[in-house]
């Protein structure tokens, strides 16, 4: 598996996260600050979103101070859903009613624990094929308002 992880600040909790997937055998591909490069949270959540959206990651993680500005700027790039989540039961709901392809936390809030167990949810989960129906509805209604020209 390969995660992009994106974020607009480097620090200790976005480092024990790439350790954490590391450990699990992921192949990690680090945007923004964590690659060294002096990017905006919009910018990141966008590279990240593409990364993402064009299949050359099966998943994408982003931080930033709320995790709410990366979440809707990931949003924006079709084929996102990306799903903010503060715990691990909002994590593995994300996975398994929402197919949730890019999981945003914030920096300000989540605790090294808390960032485990929520990565621990979010991989364990698996997404419900009873939602599978209002997944592409979701989907229709992205094409439908990204293809507007007025």
């Amino acid at each position: 598996m390969r995660i992009a992880v994106g974020s607009d600040e480097k620090n200790s909790l976005t480092d024990e996260v790439i350790q954490e997937l590391r450990k699990r055998d992921i192949d990690v591909e680090l945007f923004g600050p964590l690659a060294d490069q002096n990017l905006e949270w919009t910018e990141v959540a966008e590279q990240v979103a593409e990364r993402v959206s064009e299949k050359k990651c099966d998943q994408g993680i982003l931080f930033c101070s709320t995790g709410t500005g990366v979440s809707i700027a990931a949003n924006k790039v079709p084929g996102i859903r990306a799903a903010l989540c503060t715990d691990s039961k909002t994590a593995a709901g994300a996975r398994m009613w929402n197919d949730a392809n890019i999981l945003a936390m914030s920096l300000r809030l989540i605790s090294h624990s808390v960032a485990k167990e929520i990565l621990d949810a979010w991989f364990q989960s698996e997404p419900d094929p009873s939602e599978r129906e209002n997944i592409e509805k979701v989907a229709v209604i992205e094409s439908k308002y990204c293809n507007r020209t007025d």
